[in-house]
């Protein structure tokens, strides 16, 4: 336990601990913690960081209308297509595989669709990579305790602000082999398949996970393939390497603008 200004704190580091914590007893941790930037821009409303009865009425209301939108049908996924193929059409080796996956499954006539997603294991095991290695939003979101709580041999009082850090999740050695390397390996099994991980946590997880997850989801896989079925991209001429240290790192990690170039295949 430490203190952070007047209110008691618990930083949760490492898979077990946080997803304890998020998934396995996430009803004893529901409720969203006190974050004063938040409190002073939107007084404790909205479904980001209400509580009780009124965030569980806009959660609902919000999922009904992801799921009126289209969020993971058909009609969405043909829209997502539509915007993919206008910015090809606008623009005009990890990058081998996936083109190798892309050309098999996929070929260069129509455009990639969700239904190619299970035939092409590396492609999705490199989005996946990427957004765990991006560690986009290190320190979670926060979280308060319900009730007095029992965790790790540890009283965590009722009210306590609680600190899932999923960098620690994202990073931890025991569920990725080089957690400090880009390697989509890290989300295949033995046969080359694609392997789901608990520790995939990039969304958070649990009841207060992001909404949008599978939206996001649909987007990136839809936008990577339609862009990568027609280019290559390369480090512009006179740049040998991109520069992935953040720009800023605090509770996100904003990562730097990077120029590349989009040569046609």
């Amino acid at each position: 336990m430490v203190y952070l200004g007047l209110d008691q704190a618990v930083i949760l580091y490492g898979y077990d601990v946080v997803k304890t914590v998020l998934v396995d007893r996430g009803q004893e941790f529901l409720d969203r913690g006190s974050f004063p930037t938040s409190n002073k821009s939107n007084g404790e409303l909205g479904i980001f960081m209400s509580n009780g009865e009124r965030w569980a009425q806009l959660r609902r209301f919000s999922l009904t209308t992801l799921r009126n939108f289209g969020m993971g049908k058909k009609s969405l996924e043909e829209r997502i297509q539509e915007e993919a193929q206008h910015l090809v059409e606008a623009l005009r080796a990890r990058k081998a595989r996936i083109h190798e996956e892309i050309d098999r499954v996929v070929g260069k006539v129509r455009p990639p669709a969700m239904k190619d997603r299970s035939q092409m294991p590396y492609t999705e095991a490199a989005i996946h990579e990427a957004q765990r290695f991006l560690d986009l939003i290190p320190l979670g979101f926060v979280r308060m305790a319900r009730q007095d709580v029992q965790l790790a041999g540890f009283t965590i009082p009722k009210g306590a602000t609680i600190y899932p850090i999923l960098s620690s999740v994202l990073n931890d050695p025991k569920q990725y082999k080089n957690p400090s390397r880009f390697d989509p390996e890290h989300f295949l099994d033995e046969n080359g398949d694609f392997k789901k991980s608990s520790a995939d946590m990039p969304f958070s997880a649990g009841k207060r996970n992001c909404l949008g997850e599978g939206l996001a989801r649909m987007e990136l896989f839809l936008f990577l393939t339609t862009i990568l079925q027609s280019f290559r991209l390369m480090h512009p001429p006179g740049v040998a390497q991109i520069n992935l240290t953040p720009e800023v790192s605090g509770v996100g990690h904003i990562p730097r603008q990077a120029s590349f170039c989009f040569c046609p295949r």
